[in-house]
């Protein structure tokens, strides 16, 4: 055999060797391509059930945010509706208190117009107000106390200043022209003293 018949049969080996290969190589390239479909079918129809979760999850957390936001909004409502009641009929307690000491007044009126005793009005007079100095105590009222005590903004408002009678009362309340007074330890309306200097 010469070089060229030697070619010729290795040519022909090769074109047997593919073409034996291509039915091979085919079929193996269509079943990849067929396995591809099915692969991306597959990730389509899993990405349209994770698409049709998430838009469940959020029409319940819509759901959910719609009815906390309804009850947020009636309990706004009712807290409103609860102040203004508490505002109005706050001072209730109070004032049902006071009642009673209002009525001892009518009372000492009435007698006063009758009476000529001057020491038994006075008298009457004394108790209807410790009476309601306490009624004031037992509602968180307390007078501040000022007279001798050195000058303190919190609680004294100094509408004079004189001449201290001695040393010891320079920068001290002299007198108390008006009674201060804290409601539960909150000044609700200062003492209006005069101070020494």
């Amino acid at each position: 055999m010469n070089q060229d018949e030697k070619d010729f049969e290795q040519k022909e080996e090769v074109k047997e060797d593919v073409t034996s290969q291509t039915p091979d190589a085919e079929a193996a390239q269509a079943q990849e391509n067929a396995s591809g479909e099915t692969t991306s079918e597959s990730g389509e129809d899993v990405q349209a059930k994770e698409l049709e979760e998430v838009k469940e999850q959020l029409e319940a957390q819509k759901d959910k945010y719609l009815r906390l936001s309804a009850e947020f909004d009636n309990y706004r409502k009712r807290t409103m509706k609860e102040k203004a009641e508490l505002v109005l009929n706050g001072g209730e307690k109070t004032i049902s208190s006071i009642l009673p000491v209002l009525d001892d007044f009518e009372r000492a009126l009435q007698n006063m117009e009758k009476t000529t005793d001057v020491n038994a009005v006075k008298e009457g007079v004394e108790i209807i107000y410790n009476k309601f100095m306490k009624v004031l105590k037992e509602n968180g009222v307390k007078v501040i106390e000022a007279k001798g005590l050195p000058l303190n903004t919190d609680f004294h408002e100094a509408i004079a200043v004189i001449p201290a009678p001695e040393e010891a009362l320079k920068g001290k309340v002299l007198d108390c022209v008006q009674n201060g007074y804290t409601l539960n330890d909150k000044v609700i309306r200062h003492a209006k003293v005069v101070v020494g200097e």
